[in-house]
């Protein structure tokens, strides 16, 4: 199965925690031996920004500060690569990324351009690719019917159709938003159709379980 991972910067850790790309690395290394093909996306996290704020302070553009993120997210990305693929560079553009995969089970990326964030990145590698499954590990348990930091009365959603997910997320794209999937990604999803689940990613054995079928987080289909 071809695999899109996204790993969120707010789990990763910025810079990345070496016991969380150590457990990823596991479960990767895991997911290639039963046959799987995984292109793995890395955010920048809190890191990101915080050098979003420092660039907007010091009177930068929105697309210079995304810039900024994006040379952060790949170098959290190098990291990862050097661990679970041996390899010290990474991709950055979806061809390259594409021809890496092609060659070995496991490619990793950050950033991609400005306008867009590893959400949309993830999206449009799985859509040009055609990815059978897109997986988010966020630190949040699935998507809810509205932010759970702000509204404590949101609620879980198990199963959502792409609609629902865009009338949820929609929006627009500004440097450092931190949505459960980014509206730029929402309409490339919408587009492409591609299975996507959202879950906790804290704990890499979920993926797993993303993987093998059992029902966990939301999934959107």
């Amino acid at each position: 199965m071809k695999i899109v991972l996204r790993i969120g910067g707010s789990i990763l850790g910025s810079p990345p925690d070496p016991e969380v790309v150590n457990g990823y690395s596991e479960i990767v290394s895991e997911l290639t031996g039963e046959g799987h093909v995984l292109g793995i996306i890395v955010g920048g996290g809190p890191l990101s920004r915080k050098y979003i704020e420092s660039a907007r302070k010091v009177g930068l553009s929105g697309f210079h500060q995304d810039l900024i993120a994006i040379h952060t997210s790949r170098l959290n990305a190098r990291l990862v690569a050097m661990k679970m693929g041996g390899v010290s560079s990474v991709p950055t553009s979806i061809n390259s990324m594409m021809q890496r995969l092609a060659r070995n089970r496991v490619a990793v990326m950050g950033g991609l351009k400005p306008g867009i964030t590893t959400d949309t990145v993830a999206a449009i590698l799985a859509q040009k690719w055609g990815a059978d499954l897109m997986i988010k590990g966020s630190n949040q348990k699935g998507i809810y019917t509205a932010d759970p930091a702000i509204d404590k009365k949101a609620k879980k959603l198990d199963a959502i159709t792409y609609a629902k997910m865009k009338e949820i997320l929609g929006g627009e794209h500004k440097p450092g938003i931190h949505k459960i999937v980014d509206p730029v990604a929402v309409d490339t999803l919408l587009q492409s159709r591609v299975k996507l689940i959202v879950l906790n990613g804290s704990d890499p054995k979920n993926i797993l379980k993303a993987v093998n079928g059992v029902k966990i987080g939301t999934i959107v289909s």
